[in-house]
């Protein structure tokens, strides 16, 4: 495991010292570390699930994926598409985008994902109708 530093102006956290909570969307999440214009987390799926399909009222997302072979469907006012999740493929969730992801393979999935702004709260999260049944909870 790695140290701390004993300054606090800079932020240092290990992830296994990461707060884990329930993500609107049913993926499960560490919050990691968050500065006054962005915030950072790793979000993981069980293999089989389906995450219940969000759009967010004023953040956007990069996410970076770690492991798992699944797939995200993203949907704006222009149209729709799905791509494969692999590790090391980076994607956008833009503003107002819909989006739903689920895990097909055996692995977890795993992403790291930014949110600019920093996420706001738990009402961030709006439903809406996606493209698979949702599973997880």
């Amino acid at each position: 495991m790695c140290a701390v530093p004993e300054d606090s102006r800079f932020g240092t956290l290990h992830e296994s010292q990461a707060l884990s909570v329930g993500a609107p969307d049913g993926a499960r999440v560490q919050v990691l570390l968050r500065l006054q214009s962005g915030s950072m987390a790793v979000f993981e799926l069980e293999p089989g699930q389906v995450s219940t399909p969000v759009r967010h009222r004023s953040v956007e997302e990069l996410w970076y994926v770690l492991s798992g072979e699944d797939e995200m469907w993203r949907r704006d006012a222009v149209g729709e598409a799905v791509v494969s999740l692999q590790p090391r493929l980076c994607l956008s969730i833009p503003l107002g985008t819909d989006f739903q992801f689920r895990c097909l393979g055996g692995a977890t999935l795993r992403a790291v994902a930014v949110t600019l702004p920093p996420w706001p709260g738990a009402d961030e999260a709006l439903p809406v109708t996606g493209r698979w049944r949702s599973t997880a909870t």
